[in-house]
């Protein structure tokens, strides 16, 4: 089993950069696929990027392609969502997840362990 905690939400103008941070526990952390996704307000929760065990398959939602990157450090236990030329819609609540998998799955019907969530609001 993992639990997973976001952290490196905030307030940032647009334009601007913010990384966000999952800590994981559990010593299997290696072997589970990880993603990010996001909840704006009013919205359904929609995908963002996600990662396989070994890094070696990488998505991204085509709305951050280009802006954000997704990393992990499996010796850290935690994964990494770099955001850059942030923009007024990128304003949600961002969760981690995790699933066992070879793969990085894009639904998050396919994650098993979610974290609360982080708020990230971008100023115009």
């Amino acid at each position: 089993q993992v639990q997973v905690v976001e952290s490196g939400g905030g307030l940032v103008q647009a334009g601007g950069s913010l990384r966000l941070s999952c800590a994981a526990s559990g010593r299997t952390f290696r072997k589970y696929a990880m993603g990010w996704f996001r909840q704006a307000q009013g919205s359904r929760r929609e995908f963002v990027a996600a990662i396989s065990w070994s890094a070696g398959t990488i998505f991204y939602a085509n709305s951050v392609k280009g802006r954000f990157t997704i990393s992990r450090d499996n010796a850290k236990n935690t994964m990494y969502l770099q955001m850059g030329s942030l923009k007024p819609e990128d304003t949600a609540v961002y969760y981690c997840a995790a699933t066992y998998s070879d793969y990085a799955p894009l639904s998050g019907a396919l994650y098993d362990y979610w974290g609360q969530g982080t708020q990230v609001t971008v100023s115009s």
